[in-house]
């Protein structure tokens, strides 16, 4: 068996060659028998520093499989994270090639503004509400660099969590913001509804995804900054998108955004 080094730097390798092609590769998992959950994570910082040595800069961070039913997927049984850079972000109302991705989708989800870090163990909901300054609704672009989606977690992790892109709406302070557990949202492709959901969704309430990884964090050293952002997860599901049709999130009590895909 390749020794655990030379599987992570391989991984990492296929994985980078896949974003930068926009083709995707077979499951890591398959051909790279023995990775587990720490090397994912491995390779995800290797190519996330990667980046950064080129001159990007992490603004926050993305979390996945925060809802209930992502969580009965085989093998899921929590959340996992993956990193924002300033690279992913797009405009409002924007567009995007949907060339650059292997298989874009779009998923609404409430922004998170910090205000004040986050470094657990020990961050409750409680504490992520107080640290944060405002709310925005969201889309994040979520990409699978592997092929057919035929993934496990330890895929999914490796991919950066499948973080791709995000657009954010209008900032609204905390203190004007509704209950985030109760907020509402439409998600509609070109004209068409395709899916609604509400906050609670996510882990109960979003701030409790939040929490989540920021105690998460711990264990890797790490926490979250003053003025990182956070997409906490999707309120509904992920539809696939292409070139020429639109994304837009109407959320019932925070307002919308939207993008293009070219």
């Amino acid at each position: 068996m390749t020794p655990p080094g030379r599987r992570r730097e391989e991984a990492a390798r296929l994985l980078r060659e896949a974003e930068r092609h926009a083709a995707p590769v077979e499951p890591l998992s398959t051909t790279l028998p023995g990775l587990d959950l720490a090397d994912a994570y491995a390779v995800q910082r290797d190519n996330i520093a990667r980046r950064l040595t080129a001159g990007a800069t992490v603004i926050g961070h993305k979390v996945r499989l925060s809802s209930a039913t992502m969580r009965q997927l085989p093998g899921v049984h929590e959340p996992d994270f993956g990193h924002l850079l300033d690279d992913m972000v797009h405009r409002d109302g924007g567009t995007v090639r949907a060339a650059r991705y292997c298989a874009p989708r779009v998923e609404p989800e409430i922004c998170f503004r910090l205000t004040r870090s986050l470094r657990g163990p020990g961050v409750s909901t409680e504490h992520v509400l107080a640290a944060t300054e405002a709310v925005a609704p969201a889309l994040g672009i979520v990409d699978s660099r592997i092929r057919d989606r035929r993934i496990t977690l330890v895929d999914a992790i490796a991919d950066n969590a499948g973080s791709a892109g995000l657009v954010c709406g209008s900032w609204t302070p905390m203190e004007y913001a509704p209950d985030l557990a109760a907020v509402t949202v439409d998600l509609h492709i070109d004209d068409a509804l395709v899916a609604s959901g509400s906050g609670k969704e996510v882990l109960g309430h979003p701030a409790a995804a939040v929490a989540w990884l920021a105690n998460t964090l711990a264990a890797f050293g790490a926490g979250l900054d003053p003025g990182h952002v956070v997409l906490p997860g999707a309120l509904t599901i992920a539809p696939l998108v292409g070139a020429g049709q639109g994304a837009q999130a109407r959320f019932d009590a925070l307002g919308s955004v939207s993008v293009s895909f070219l």
